[in-house]
Protein backbone atom coordinates (compact mmCIF):
# COMPACT_ATOMS: atom_id res chain seq x y z
CA UNK A 1 0.00 0.00 0.00
CA UNK A 2 1.60 3.58 -0.55
CA UNK A 3 2.61 5.26 2.48
CA UNK A 4 -0.49 8.03 2.15
CA UNK A 5 -0.58 8.26 5.45
CA UNK A 6 2.35 10.10 5.51
CA UNK A 7 0.48 13.14 4.19
CA UNK A 8 -1.33 14.82 7.25
CA UNK A 9 2.47 14.31 9.04
CA UNK A 10 3.94 16.25 6.70
CA UNK A 11 1.51 18.58 6.58
CA UNK A 12 2.50 19.32 10.26
CA UNK A 13 5.80 17.76 9.97
CA UNK A 14 6.33 20.28 7.27
CA UNK A 15 5.10 22.62 9.51
CA UNK A 16 7.08 21.67 12.56
CA UNK A 17 10.10 20.55 10.96
CA UNK A 18 9.68 23.47 7.80
CA UNK A 19 9.80 25.81 10.27
CA UNK A 20 11.88 25.23 12.50
CA UNK A 21 15.84 25.83 10.42
CA UNK A 22 14.74 30.11 10.85
CA UNK A 23 14.47 29.19 14.33
CA UNK A 24 18.38 30.23 14.53
CA UNK A 25 17.39 33.29 13.02
CA UNK A 26 13.88 34.03 14.65
CA UNK A 27 14.55 32.38 18.14
CA UNK A 28 16.87 32.72 20.79
CA UNK A 29 17.67 28.85 22.09
CA UNK A 30 18.78 29.54 25.17
CA UNK A 31 15.78 31.95 27.04
CA UNK A 32 13.14 31.15 23.68
CA UNK A 33 12.64 34.76 23.30
CA UNK A 34 10.82 35.49 20.34
CA UNK A 35 13.13 37.44 17.80
CA UNK A 36 10.81 37.91 15.07
CA UNK A 37 10.45 41.91 15.32
CA UNK A 38 13.95 41.68 13.62
CA UNK A 39 12.70 39.51 10.96
CA UNK A 40 10.43 40.84 7.74
CA UNK A 41 7.29 39.19 7.25
CA UNK A 42 5.79 40.80 3.94
CA UNK A 43 2.60 39.95 2.68
CA UNK A 44 0.77 38.30 0.56
CA UNK A 45 2.02 34.68 1.20
CA UNK A 46 3.65 33.33 -1.96
CA UNK A 47 0.67 30.53 -2.50
CA UNK A 48 -1.88 32.74 -1.51
CA UNK A 49 -3.79 33.49 1.84
CA UNK A 50 -1.77 36.07 5.18
CA UNK A 51 1.85 35.51 6.76
CA UNK A 52 1.78 34.69 10.32
CA UNK A 53 4.96 36.64 12.25
CA UNK A 54 4.00 36.29 15.51
CA UNK A 55 5.95 33.27 17.93
CA UNK A 56 5.55 29.93 17.06
CA UNK A 57 2.83 27.17 18.83
CA UNK A 58 5.76 24.90 19.44
CA UNK A 59 3.30 22.78 21.66
CA UNK A 60 1.26 21.86 18.95
CA UNK A 61 4.34 21.12 16.49
CA UNK A 62 5.66 18.68 18.99
CA UNK A 63 2.06 16.94 19.62
CA UNK A 64 2.98 16.12 15.68
CA UNK A 65 5.74 14.81 15.62
CA UNK A 66 5.07 12.68 18.56
CA UNK A 67 2.04 11.52 16.89
CA UNK A 68 4.73 10.12 14.17
CA UNK A 69 6.87 8.48 16.54
CA UNK A 70 9.22 11.23 17.84
CA UNK A 71 11.96 13.15 16.36
CA UNK A 72 14.07 9.79 16.22
CA UNK A 73 11.62 7.16 14.64
CA UNK A 74 9.01 10.12 12.87
CA UNK A 75 7.14 8.31 10.41
CA UNK A 76 4.50 10.30 8.33
CA UNK A 77 2.65 6.91 8.20
CA UNK A 78 1.75 7.16 11.79
CA UNK A 79 1.46 10.53 11.92
CA UNK A 80 -1.16 10.71 9.19
CA UNK A 81 -3.11 7.07 11.04
CA UNK A 82 -3.29 9.64 13.99
CA UNK A 83 -4.77 12.28 12.19
CA UNK A 84 -7.16 10.80 10.04
CA UNK A 85 -8.01 7.84 12.46
CA UNK A 86 -10.32 5.27 10.77
CA UNK A 87 -10.45 7.25 7.47
CA UNK A 88 -6.78 7.23 6.67
CA UNK A 89 -7.33 4.81 3.88
CA UNK A 90 -10.39 6.86 2.32
CA UNK A 91 -8.06 9.50 2.13
CA UNK A 92 -5.79 8.07 0.79
CA UNK A 93 -7.50 6.99 -2.34
CA UNK A 94 -9.23 10.10 -2.39
CA UNK A 95 -6.07 12.03 -2.76
CA UNK A 96 -5.01 9.42 -5.92
CA UNK A 97 -7.72 9.71 -7.44
CA UNK A 98 -8.18 13.55 -7.41
CA UNK A 99 -4.40 14.30 -8.31
CA UNK A 100 -3.17 11.25 -10.10
CA UNK A 101 -0.67 8.33 -8.49
CA UNK A 102 2.68 10.12 -10.22
CA UNK A 103 1.73 13.49 -8.89
CA UNK A 104 0.22 11.58 -5.21
CA UNK A 105 4.12 9.57 -4.96
CA UNK A 106 5.73 13.16 -5.84
CA UNK A 107 3.91 14.70 -2.88
CA UNK A 108 5.29 12.43 -0.59
CA UNK A 109 8.87 12.56 -2.11
CA UNK A 110 8.57 16.78 -1.43
CA UNK A 111 7.54 15.49 2.18
CA UNK A 112 9.88 13.14 3.29
CA UNK A 113 12.70 16.06 1.99
CA UNK A 114 11.10 18.21 3.96
CA UNK A 115 11.12 16.22 7.25
CA UNK A 116 15.07 15.20 6.64
CA UNK A 117 15.51 18.92 5.54
CA UNK A 118 13.82 20.25 8.73
CA UNK A 119 15.48 17.56 11.06
CA UNK A 120 19.38 18.55 9.65
CA UNK A 121 18.78 21.99 10.20
CA UNK A 122 17.04 21.84 13.45
CA UNK A 123 19.71 19.43 15.14
CA UNK A 124 22.87 21.69 13.78
CA UNK A 125 21.03 24.63 15.91
CA UNK A 126 20.27 22.72 18.40
CA UNK A 127 16.87 23.99 18.50
CA UNK A 128 14.62 22.80 22.01
CA UNK A 129 11.11 22.14 21.45
CA UNK A 130 8.79 21.89 24.83
CA UNK A 131 8.57 18.93 26.88
CA UNK A 132 5.10 19.02 27.19
CA UNK A 133 3.16 18.26 23.85
CA UNK A 134 -0.70 19.88 24.00
CA UNK A 135 -2.93 18.86 22.62
CA UNK A 136 -2.62 14.72 23.25
CA UNK A 137 -0.56 13.54 20.74
CA UNK A 138 -2.71 10.43 20.50
CA UNK A 139 -6.23 12.42 19.74
CA UNK A 140 -6.48 12.78 16.15
CA UNK A 141 -9.74 14.87 16.20
CA UNK A 142 -8.20 17.18 18.71
CA UNK A 143 -4.62 17.23 17.04
CA UNK A 144 -6.55 18.31 13.80
CA UNK A 145 -8.33 21.04 14.89
CA UNK A 146 -5.32 22.35 16.71
CA UNK A 147 -3.37 22.26 13.20
CA UNK A 148 -6.34 23.59 11.62
CA UNK A 149 -6.85 26.39 13.84
CA UNK A 150 -2.97 27.38 13.84
CA UNK A 151 -4.22 28.10 9.59
CA UNK A 152 -6.75 30.20 10.56
CA UNK A 153 -6.12 33.71 9.79
CA UNK A 154 -7.21 36.88 11.24
CA UNK A 155 -9.49 37.40 7.99
CA UNK A 156 -11.29 33.88 9.29
CA UNK A 157 -9.42 31.61 6.56
CA UNK A 158 -7.74 28.69 6.35
CA UNK A 159 -4.32 29.47 4.53
CA UNK A 160 -1.68 26.33 4.60
CA UNK A 161 0.75 29.32 4.55
CA UNK A 162 -0.44 30.76 7.82
CA UNK A 163 -0.20 27.54 9.38
CA UNK A 164 3.23 26.18 8.64
CA UNK A 165 4.01 30.42 9.72
CA UNK A 166 2.53 29.51 12.95
CA UNK A 167 3.73 26.49 13.65
CA UNK A 168 7.09 27.36 12.89
CA UNK A 169 7.89 31.01 12.09
CA UNK A 170 7.59 32.76 8.51
CA UNK A 171 11.42 32.60 7.95
CA UNK A 172 11.57 28.87 8.68
CA UNK A 173 8.97 28.18 6.28
CA UNK A 174 10.24 30.17 3.80
CA UNK A 175 13.61 28.92 3.72
CA UNK A 176 12.15 25.14 3.45
CA UNK A 177 9.78 26.36 0.23
CA UNK A 178 13.64 27.64 -1.34
CA UNK A 179 15.03 24.58 -0.49
CA UNK A 180 12.21 22.34 -1.65
CA UNK A 181 12.09 24.71 -4.94
CA UNK A 182 16.09 23.49 -5.35
CA UNK A 183 15.13 20.31 -5.14
CA UNK A 184 12.19 19.47 -6.85
CA UNK A 185 11.06 23.09 -8.41
CA UNK A 186 8.35 25.28 -7.91
CA UNK A 187 6.08 23.06 -9.28
CA UNK A 188 6.53 20.63 -6.21
CA UNK A 189 6.45 23.39 -4.22
CA UNK A 190 3.09 24.84 -5.11
CA UNK A 191 1.71 21.22 -5.54
CA UNK A 192 2.73 20.26 -1.69
CA UNK A 193 0.82 23.59 -0.39
CA UNK A 194 -2.36 22.07 -2.39
CA UNK A 195 -2.56 18.79 -1.53
CA UNK A 196 -1.85 19.75 1.95
CA UNK A 197 -4.69 22.33 1.31
CA UNK A 198 -6.93 19.61 0.81
CA UNK A 199 -6.31 17.40 3.25
CA UNK A 200 -7.03 19.68 5.73
CA UNK A 201 -10.31 20.83 4.12
CA UNK A 202 -11.08 16.59 4.34
CA UNK A 203 -10.01 16.80 7.84
CA UNK A 204 -12.18 19.60 8.81
CA UNK A 205 -14.99 18.12 7.11
CA UNK A 206 -14.40 14.80 8.73
CA UNK A 207 -14.28 16.29 12.47
CA UNK A 208 -16.78 19.44 12.03
CA UNK A 209 -14.04 21.73 12.94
Amino acid sequence: MIRIRRIAAFVAAAAMFSALPAFADTMDAASGDSMMAKTSCPPPARFGGQNYCGAPELTNTLALVVAGGGPAHFSTGTAFGVLAGDKAAAEQAKLIKQYGKPAFLQYIKTFDFVIDDSLAIVTKAKVALPKTPVPDPTDGKALSAALYTDGVAKDGDYSVEYMLDHLVTHPVHVQVMKDIDAKFGPDADAAYHVVTLQIFKDLKAVYGL
